[in-house]
């Protein structure tokens, strides 16, 4: 095997130099001072070293056991409403026979690739109390009354659920759509021959195929609800405080934005409950793909 000469390895780290700077300054280096601080204790820049008291603050912290049931409450709900969703819109339009599938294609997609900004301005705006939203079920009487989508803790949490699920169903919905089109069309042939009705093909054929995508959309969909931040805090947000009514839509990621910049800044306790993003995502991340290598 060729050996590379001195040259041609200086000018292969001259290229992979500056990537590895800025991967070093901006994430390696953020990690390990985010892991450094989580053992220091204090307020702003007055902390010190403080072992595991963080730790031990967070079971006695009841604003972040309540942060953390909502977060796992969006995740057990968003999580499977997305991905049944996506996989139903791209079986949907995987149908040549389906017209104006690319308007829909594109409708469906679109969220995901607008402005923050624009999104929450126009989802605060569809779901005031005096919104389309609200005229359309009043018109169409099936509410008799407004819903105070962001003034009731229960529906405010249906609000962010919406609000995720439309937004983040189409990115999903294009890993289906590819998957569904790489799948040989001999294999349906071939089963619609044998006499396998299209119930069974979809959940002994399609499913089966589709499982690493599904596992792929499944981890990267919990990652995201794990790391909940920008919906809340742009569409439930009130006078510079996220998470209303009364928390009931506080995030751990959200908790950790308060602590850090809208409160005295706890910056080692906010560090601590990163962690504990970081570790629930581990842990779900390897019991997803625990579960998809046994089935």
């Amino acid at each position: 095997m060729q050996t590379l000469t001195r040259r041609e390895n200086l000018t292969g780290w001259a290229f992979t130099a500056p990537a590895l700077a800025l991967l070093g300054l901006f994430m390696i280096y953020p990690i390990l001072w985010s892991l450094y601080m989580s053992f220091m204790t204090g307020k702003g820049m007055n902390f010190k070293f403080g072992g595991f008291a963080n730790v031990e603050r967070l079971t006695k912290d009841p604003i972040f056991l309540h942060a953390l049931g909502n977060t796992l409450t969006f995740l057990a709900i968003q999580v499977p409403i997305m991905i049944i969703l996506a996989l139903v819109f791209a079986v949907a339009l995987n149908n040549p026979r389906l017209r104006g599938r690319a308007v829909l294609r594109t409708a469906i997609f679109l969220p995901c690739v607008t402005s923050l900004v624009v999104y929450s301005v126009l989802f605060k705006s569809m779901f005031a109390e005096d919104g389309v939203v609200n005229d359309a079920l009043l018109f169409l009487h099936i509410i008799s009354d407004p819903i105070p989508w962001m003034n009731d803790p229960f529906w405010a949490k249906v609000l962010i659920i919406l609000a995720i699920t439309w937004r983040w169903t189409g990115y999903n919905m294009v890993f289906y759509l590819a998957a569904l089109q790489n799948i040989d069309p001999s294999i349906y042939e071939a089963a619609r021959i044998d006499g396998v009705p299209a119930r069974a093909r979809f959940f002994k054929i399609t499913i089966p195929m589709l499982r690493h995508v599904i596992l792929f959309t499944t981890v990267l969909s919990t990652i995201g609800t794990l790391q909940l931040f920008d919906e809340v805090n742009n569409i439930t947000a009130s006078q510079g405080q996220g998470g209303r009514p009364a928390d009931a839509t506080l995030t751990l990621s959200l908790y950790i934005y308060n602590l850090t910049f809208r409160f005295m800044p706890s910056f080692g306790y906010a560090a601590t409950i990163s962690w504990v993003i970081v570790i629930l995502v581990g842990l779900l991340s390897w019991a997803q793909f625990r579960l998809a290598r046994e089935k």
